[in-house]
């Protein structure tokens, strides 16, 4: 996993994430893991998110605002 580093001005839930081909886990400070899958979210939303974790900026945002489907918590 690569630790999340926001780069906006308040701190966020994320604290690392995980890129695959399509898919994207996502690991919250609370320690929990969501796994988010084209079948669970669509393809679009994966892309977005994975869009947002590459750049450190605005994911944990998106998921509170938009709760994406996910496959697997962890």
């Amino acid at each position: 996993m690569l630790a999340y580093h926001s780069t906006g001005e308040k701190s966020s839930g994320v604290d690392a994430f995980k890129i695959s081909p399509d898919s994207i886990t996502v690991k919250f400070k609370n320690g929990a893991k969501y796994l988010y899958t084209y079948t669970s979210a669509g393809k679009k939303i994966i892309e977005l998110m994975k869009s947002l974790a590459r750049a450190n900026h605005g994911l944990s945002t998106f998921i509170s605002q938009n709760k994406p489907g996910y496959q697997r918590k962890f």
